[in-house]
């Protein structure tokens, strides 16, 4: 149902001036001239269609009508302003700016930051990816998830997690074209990312056929587009072994060679020098360490 309210700034205006027995002194505590003050309380008048003043010259006494408006609306607006002052005292949520790669945001941290949320209610978390420089942001952010160790001036890391690096294909894919060596990735199309150039070379050298020449190849920029490509069957990507965990669990990806692996991928959160008191940041730095230990694990966390 409609509620049958009369105007709320002309009841404000009418509330301050009864108490005050004044248009004038009404006008100083509302920041407004006096004759706002009593086009307000003329407005309320002609919506309760009765006088609540009496004017005399320069006074204003409030008529019976008036006196008795008044006491029943002092006990609404002092409840008002308790409610009011009470719920500008209670908490507000602690905006938490984090900025991460965008493969690892989607593949390991999503899953598993409802954990953080159940532990942290109080905290909004704000996530932002990018595969930037930490010098090269464009906005400061409380906390930031990069490779390293790197020395990034005015920031502290801490490492959370390790990953190693293997060929990753689709169960489908070795169907048509079995791998029993790293020779037959010659029949295979390999899956590149831009901001990964040197990864499979780097495989391959280490399998002992760095000459080795793809039947085809597909370059993405993106890695989760890569992931995405061996998921669907069109190559083989070089898959980071925590975030191609569950994908191997559940079958939707397989690991045709167990050896060489990559040299170990570690990742850092890193927190602005200034930040270093800010509780929300510190908290979530410390639940990335307790959801990847031990380090180096590829079991999914969920």
């Amino acid at each position: 149902m409609k509620r049958q309210l009369p105007p709320l700034n002309a009841l404000r205006a009418f509330e301050v001036a009864a108490r005050l027995q004044s248009f004038s002194a009404a006008a100083e505590v509302l920041h407004v001239t006096h004759g706002a003050i009593s086009r307000q309380v003329r407005q309320l008048e002609e919506w309760l269609g009765l006088a609540l003043f009496e004017r005399q010259n320069r006074r204003v006494l409030l008529t019976e009508a008036g006196r008795g408006y008044l006491a029943a609306l002092l006990p609404a607006f002092e409840q008002m302003e308790e409610a009011t002052v009470r719920l500008q005292r209670q908490p507000g949520p602690q905006v938490l700016r984090v900025n991460a790669p965008a493969t690892f945001t989607l593949r390991w941290l999503i899953p598993r930051l409802s954990r953080f949320q159940m532990a942290h209610p109080q905290v909004e978390v704000r996530i932002s990816t990018s595969n930037e420089a930490i010098g090269a942001l464009g906005e400061p952010f409380d906390l930031v998830i990069r490779g390293g160790p790197q020395d990034w001036p005015g920031y502290q890391g801490w490492e959370f997690l390790t990953e190693q690096r293997l060929p990753v294909c689709s169960p489908a894919l070795l169907q048509r074209q079995p791998l029993l060596q790293p020779a037959d990735l010659a029949q295979h199309t390999l899956l590149h990312t831009a901001t990964l150039p040197e990864v499979w070379s780097d495989w391959l050298a280490a399998a002992g056929v760095a000459d080795l020449q793809p039947a085809q190849a597909l370059r993405f920029n993106h890695f989760y587009l890569t992931l995405q490509a061996a998921l669907d069957g069109l190559g083989v990507a070089m898959g980071p072994t925590v975030l191609v965990a569950e994908d191997i669990q559940t079958g939707r990806l397989v690991t045709p060679f167990t050896q060489p692996r990559l040299g170990d991928w570690r990742y850092f959160a890193y927190i602005p020098l200034r930040n270093q008191d800010n509780a929300a940041a510190r908290a979530f730095c410390d639940w990335l360490v307790e959801v990847a230990q031990p380090l180096g694990d590829t079991n999914p966390r969920a």
